[in-house]
């Protein structure tokens, strides 16, 4: 008869720019962190296998899929949700392109693909159609045939190019 052993890690991580301290299970996947500890249930759980891009969040400035990344992982780190990104502005201007260009319908792949077009946003300002496309490939939609999400994308880089070229 064996007790049961608490293999819970103390963990301390920023989410959303707050510090924030739990007991973690070292098995616990990121996404399920996010989402069941701490109630952020904007990023969702697709495939569970790195695939679909639904629990995309960034750690320390770059995109990784939460499904693929364990909690314990995050000491130390900044963790951005969608819920962060969006409370702070940051995306104001892609949920107002996503909208405007009907770039989201049932809204499943909508956190993840907006974490994915921020980040080609600041990674790559000068995308093209194509680059486009293949920065979000990774990102699964199954309704609007990426055309629109491409399209929003494309006008937040453009009006983000006119800005630049105003302020020269």
């Amino acid at each position: 008869m064996s007790a049961h052993m608490d293999r819970s890690i103390e963990t301390t991580l920023s989410v959303n720019g707050t510090p924030t301290t739990r007991r973690i299970e070292p098995r616990q996947h990121l996404i399920d962190f996010l989402r069941e500890d701490l109630g952020l249930t904007g990023s969702h759980t697709g495939c569970e296998h790195g695939v679909c891009g639904a629990c995309t969040v960034r750690v320390d400035g770059k995109i990784v899929r939460g499904c693929l990344t364990l909690a314990v992982q995050m000491a130390g780190k900044r963790v951005d949700t969608i819920e962060g990104l969006s409370d702070s502005g940051e995306i104001a201007e892609l949920q107002r392109a996503f909208h405007e260009r009907n770039a989201l319908q049932c809204g499943f792949c909508t956190p993840g693909m907006l974490m994915a077009a921020q980040d080609l946003i600041l990674r790559h300002p000068h995308a093209t159609r194509d680059e486009i496309r293949d920065h979000i490939s990774g990102n699964y939609c199954r309704c609007t045939g990426y055309q629109a999400i491409v399209d929003a994308i494309e006008t937040v880089l453009k009006a983000k190019a006119v800005a630049t070229d105003k302020r020269r």
